[in-house]
């Protein structure tokens, strides 16, 4: 998948866009990082492949080859480093039912970022359950 993607087509990607509530919600540093990965559905039978455009510790913004339905439960395999982690679909782009937003169940850097922001830094809790 190589779709490309106009600044304008995706405002709230846009650090300056204009929807505060959208930034204000980020919860770690977003980085731009193109996996490929793939979704399944944890009640259909749905499979299919994504790309990443942009993850952080809470999530990613995806590219899929098939439309998800906002709050439909997953599980994103990361080709690239293997890990798995359930995740939830929170944002369905209105004009592009291919672009959506998941939120991952538990934060984690599933995604391969070498070097993570520090505010991708493991909380105690994930440190306690070692």
């Amino acid at each position: 998948m190589n779709p490309e993607i106009e600044e304008d087509t995706y405002p709230a990607m846009d650090p300056r866009s204009p929807h505060p509530s959208f930034r204000e919600s980020r919860r770690s540093t977003r980085v731009p990082l193109k996996v490929v990965v793939s979704v399944e559905g944890s009640t259909d039978h749905l499979t299919c492949e994504g790309e990443t455009i942009v993850v952080n510790l809470h999530g990613a913004s995806l590219l899929t080859e098939t439309a998800l339905q906002l709050g439909m439960e997953v599980s994103i395999q990361v080709f690239l480093t293997g890990k798995k982690a359930r995740a939830r679909v929170a944002y369905v782009h209105p004009k592009n039912p291919l672009h959506c937003g998941i939120e991952l169940h538990e934060p984690q850097n599933i995604w391969g970022v070498p070097l993570p922001p520090e505010d991708w830094a493991e909380s105690s809790t994930d440190r306690d359950r070692r």
